[in-house]
């Protein structure tokens, strides 16, 4: 065999060799590729549906604003809300009414539905609130603590006893040993703001979260013995949430920073 020919078959083995090598590397690098992408963590799934949260009546301005962020930040889900006494949500969902999250105004209210094993998990405190007195823009009455209430001919209106703010009206009250009769009852804590925005009460016992939403419709007047009467407020999926996942992540939303920085803005105590 010729010089020639050596050098030519050499220079076709060296070709091969780097051929092979170039594709043993193409496939080294996909290999590795296809790893990284097998290790990296699988993408959240797709929330969807509508989460259906039965709220306390004080969370209504709070949790309207987080259920459209909620929305914002998952397109194709949609969060409807009742907001009510607490105590009347939770013989709705005792009863059979469907929904997805509890929030209440009190640990008591949400034992009715704990008691029943209508909650998925153990509920969580998310934010707490405390009373103030709501009176007539400029304070007319000039109203300045819980006995200037007892006024001769003065309309003071408060929150059912059965409910949260109600309880804890009673609470403040006998705390400073007023005794209070009030010209109205109501059933939940906006109907009662809503006596002395309307003018048909002087002044009603609330909390500081709905003074706060109701700007200068009334004028807020705090007192001292309000701080031995705040309510905690616990969150809780219920049992047969028909969305679940996206009910939990509405839950997560509320006790999130964010969640939190909400809740601040609006009056709420930490947890």
């Amino acid at each position: 065999m010729n010089r020639s020919v050596r050098r030519t078959r050499a220079l076709q083995a060296a070709g091969a060799c780097a051929a092979a090598l170039l594709a043993l590397s193409a496939c080294s690098s996909s290999d590795d590729s296809s790893a990284k992408q097998d290790s990296s963590p699988s993408a959240s799934p797709k929330l969807s549906g509508a989460v259906t949260v039965f709220a306390a009546a004080s969370l209504k301005e709070s949790f309207t604003a987080l259920g459209e962020e909620f929305e914002k930040d998952h397109p194709g889900t949609k969060v409807t809300f009742d907001f009510a006494g607490s105590d009347a949500l939770a013989a709705s969902i005792t009863g059979g009414a469907p929904a997805d999250v509890f929030a209440a105004a009190s640990p008591k209210t949400m034992k009715i539905v704990t008691a029943k094993d209508d909650a998925a998990a153990a509920p969580v405190t998310f934010a707490r609130n405390q009373l103030e007195i709501a009176a007539l823009p400029g304070n007319p009455q000039h109203v300045t603590t819980l006995k200037d209430l007892t006024k001769p001919g003065l309309k003071v209106v408060l929150c059912d006893k059965t409910v949260p703010c109600g309880a804890a009206a009673q609470k403040a009250l006998q705390a400073s040993k007023v005794k209070l009769t009030p010209v109205s009852y109501e059933q939940d804590v906006k109907s009662a703001l809503n006596k002395v925005e309307l003018k048909e009460a002087d002044a009603a016992l609330v909390y500081k979260t709905d003074v706060h939403a109701a700007g200068d419709k009334v004028q807020g007047v705090e007192f001292p013995e309000s701080a031995g009467a705040v309510n905690d407020y616990p969150i809780a999926l219920l049992k047969n949430a028909p969305h679940a996942a996206a009910a939990q992540a509405f839950i997560e939303l509320v006790r999130s920073p964010e969640g939190q920085q909400v809740l601040t803005q609006a009056g709420f105590l930490k947890p």
